[in-house]
């Protein structure tokens, strides 16, 4: 008998909200690395002055209780499933035939990505379009993030999320077929969705490609190949630091986000500001407040250590698709121009083997939900919407 799902409601602790701006009024900043004149300040990580400023902020001018208010108008519930108590949203459709959507974030992000988006997905005609596009989205806290997080609970590598979200969406929540919608490790989620549980989806959409970064497997005869080798091998180069500690020792580095706020802030606004499609300032892609709705979800759970987990399990395990294996459901791309690295169709149809639908976007970035919320919810009406007839 599958597991009964509570309601649930996200309510942190005064003395939490409390402590924390003690810890952050005892900020010891570093000092900033001397930056050649016209040189840019993000090139050694999170400016010090930057960081100073979103401190600040974050302690006197940042309304939790506000951010928290936004989360909990959608429906909310906790479910025991595989070991832990996964937390997810579940925001019933208003259409004729609501399709049930598994919407997926990475890391660093969380729920409060899909603050934006849940509602032009569950009510299109709010925003002028058509109520036959309406999606009942299931938006889950990833295994081992956020509010599906506990002290001392396993860990979860991309193909384990994988097994428990389909559990969530078939056994618990007694959808037969459902689709599938990701970014980050939420994209790498719906490609092993598509992989090793076919049968239960519709089609999955993505705005990130599951792609091996085997400089290898690129074909030198192929230019458009040709060009992403070329900017896949200074990525790995220049980019991927985080990568290797997260994925080598993340408990080292656990302690100490776990620890100070300022160097969890440091951390994941890095992110922010070398992903989304912003001006030179993260807060022109991304409101800083919600930025921030992320950072603090991650620090009043205490989760940053687990949520590390699928990097160490990459560097030490299988890749998520298992050899041998494509993803052979009905397949979307939104190719946002800030996105981390763009994989050519070419390449990416050695995966993914039935691609119906590949969009260069206009403007958007890594953050995409975040980022451009209308844009993307227009993306995944579109690539349902044939699917849906089927």
């Amino acid at each position: 008998m599958a597991a009964k799902p509570e309601p649930f409601t996200l309510a942190v602790p005064e003395a939490a909200i409390e402590d924390l701006r003690e810890r952050l009024a005892r900020t010891r900043l570093p000092d900033q690395v001397p930056i050649p004149p016209g040189g840019d300040p993000w090139a050694y990580g999170t400016p010090t002055a930057y960081l100073g400023e979103l401190l600040r902020h974050w302690r006197e001018g940042f309304d939790w209780r506000a951010q928290e208010a936004l989360l909990n108008a959608f429906p909310q519930y906790k479910v025991p499933l595989h070991g832990i108590d996964l937390h997810y949203l579940h925001v019933p459709g208003k259409g004729p035939d609501p399709m049930p959507l598994l919407l997926m974030h990475g890391w660093p992000g969380s729920v409060f990505e899909f603050i934006d988006i849940i509602p032009r997905l569950t009510d299109p005609a709010a925003f002028g379009g058509d109520p036959a596009d309406a999606f009942t989205v299931i938006a889950p806290s990833l295994p081992g993030y956020g509010l599906s997080f506990a002290p001392g609970q396993k860990r979860f590598a991309i193909a384990d999320i994988a097994d428990c979200l389909a559990a969530l969406m078939t056994e618990v929540l007694g959808y037969r077929r459902f689709a599938a919608q990701g970014g980050d490790f939420g994209a790498f989620t719906a490609s092993c969705l598509g992989a090793t549980h076919a049968e239960t989806l519709i089609g999955i959409h993505i705005n990130l490609l599951a792609m091996r970064r085997d400089l290898g497997l690129l074909r030198d005869d192929d230019p458009a190949e040709r060009r992403y080798r070329e900017a896949l091998d200074l990525w790995l180069k220049e980019e991927t630091g985080y990568q290797w500690i997260q994925g080598t020792r993340p408990q080292t580095l656990a302690a100490a986000l776990t620890d100070s706020p300022a160097g969890l802030a440091a951390w994941i606004a890095e992110k922010f500001h070398a992903w989304t499609d912003n001006d030179g300032r993260i807060e022109s892609a991304v409101p800083r407040d919600r930025m921030l709705a992320d950072i603090a979800l991650y620090w009043f759970t205490g989760c940053i250590g687990a949520s590390f987990w699928p990097y160490y399990a990459r560097l030490h395990g299988p890749w998520p698709i298992p050899d041998g294996k494509t993803v052979d459901v009905p397949t979307g791309y939104a190719q946002f121009p800030r996105e981390i690295l763009h994989p050519p169709r070419s390449f990416a149809a050695r995966t993914y083997t039935d691609i119906r639908r590949w969009t260069e976007m206009e403007k958007g970035g890594h953050f995409a939900a975040m980022e451009q919320p209308e844009a993307l919810a227009a993306e995944v009406q579109a690539f349902f919407r044939p699917l849906r007839e089927g």
